[in-house]
């Protein structure tokens, strides 16, 4: 099928997302260099947030710094300086990258947001081992080197079901975390705040799961590609009424694009699912492709691991625990397998990327024989790129976009 050059249509959205996300690294940078009051914590993307800001930490992400490291580029330049001191290249390269750039003491938050020269300096570290093992020796790292404290919570994995047994043993390990978190922010804890933040939590897992619904219709409003980019609040801000006042104006702008028949992709022909992580210093060139062959990314996998339905104010230690441990990344198999085919069908997918992505494994399911077995029994037409979500080396461009082209026609053939 012969490619087109199509234009690509902007979500106005953009530019207050824009001056929410400024906002958000500029309160940060005052406060690391001590023109605000505060302490701040950094937390693993599908960490314990809610329970940083009951104590009224600002919280930083790595795992956002890395993926600006991807998108523009810069990871090349910093990962074998990660490697150079024992991280092996076979690890994550969210890791290495972030690793490597501290060291060269370097950021792309200097170049985005003028006036910011580092990332900002952490009084103590959280994380949640719910996504995989590195995370933990990433904020061990940063541990040593700032000399603060490191906590964190490492549930069951791989789970078929998550029972009461799971949930109270991750209730445990939150609560243990409190003296130190009271230590360090020198406030005790208020379980007040702590309802409020996990109910904010829950209103704005409720607008991004609604936003990203929209894509449901055909044609779509929106695409993938534009998910990766609007999801910062839902990462970072979470648990903040910034967050869901955001996704209440990006969610009516989609709404006016579904009333008025207004496609993310002219002519859309071709409905997909991207499973696994992002090639983050691809996005435009794969955006650019899939448009010009009228094939919508319509969901992922990815940008529904930031959809926290069981989120519960009255029982928030509880709900909490659950949220966190039954996220798809930390489940079995057949779970993941059932889970993607429910979108496949609510999103009326024709068929599925999946991205095995070099050093993140724990992220990509194509390695124990998930599309063969999606092809076989329910039908559904997959195709394995191979890359990484920084290291641009895994990632061959050429045979990529040669490999989506013949997916694309025998997605034709199948029409």
């Amino acid at each position: 099928m012969a490619e087109q050059k199509l234009k690509r249509k902007n979500i106005k959205a953009t530019d207050h997302l824009k001056q929410v996300m400024a906002d958000y690294f500029y309160w940060m940078d005052r406060i690391s260099t001590g023109k605000e009051e505060g302490k701040i914590a950094w937390c693993t993307s599908v960490g314990p947030a809610e329970l940083l800001k009951a104590f009224d930490f600002e919280v930083h992400y790595p795992e956002n710094h890395s993926s600006m490291l991807g998108a523009t580029r810069l990871a090349m330049d910093y990962i074998p300086v990660a490697n150079a001191i024992g991280y092996s290249p076979d690890i994550c390269s969210y890791l290495t990258s972030d690793v490597g750039a501290y060291l060269k003491e370097e950021t792309p938050l200097s170049k985005a947001y003028p006036g910011i020269g580092s990332v900002p300096r952490p009084d103590i570290l959280a994380y949640n081992t719910n996504q995989c093992r590195d995370v933990q020796e990433w904020f061990e790292f940063y541990g040593r080197e700032f000399g603060v404290p490191v906590v964190g919570i490492t549930p069951p994995r791989s789970l078929v079901e998550v029972s009461e047994a799971d949930i109270t043993d991750v209730v445990a390990q939150l609560k243990a975390m409190i003296p130190t978190l009271e230590e360090v922010s020198g406030k005790k804890f208020d379980i007040v705040k702590f309802r409020e933040s996990v109910r904010l939590s829950r209103q704005c897992s409720e607008l991004w799961g609604k936003v990203l619904g929209l894509a449901a219709h055909v044609p779509s409003p929106w695409t993938f590609f534009d998910g990766t980019i609007h999801m910062g609040p839902a990462v970072c801000l979470r648990g903040t009424r910034e967050a869901n006042d955001y996704y209440k104006i990006l969610k009516a702008e989609l709404e006016e694009r579904v009333e008025n028949g207004v496609a993310a992709v002219e002519g859309e022909r071709f409905r997909l699912y991207w499973e696994g992580m992002p090639v983050w210093g691809k996005l435009r060139a794969l955006s650019e492709q899939f448009s010009g062959l009228q094939a919508c990314v319509v969901v992922s996998t990815y940008c529904n691991s930031w959809i926290f339905s069981a989120f519960d104010e009255s029982r928030p230690f509880e709900s909490m625990a659950q949220a966190y441990t039954e996220i798809f990344i930390n489940r079995a198999e057949s779970v993941k397998e059932q889970y993607i085919e429910d979108l496949v069908d609510e999103f009326k997918v024709d068929g599925i990327i999946f991205h095995d992505s070099k050093t993140c494994p724990n992220n990509t399911n194509s390695r124990y024989g998930m599309p063969q077995r999606l092809q076989e029994r329910p039908g559904i037409p997959c195709l394995v790129i191979n890359g990484d979500l920084n290291d641009l080396r895994c990632y061959s461009e050429e045979q990529t976009r040669t490999n989506i082209e013949a997916f694309i026609e025998q997605l034709e053939e199948r029409k």
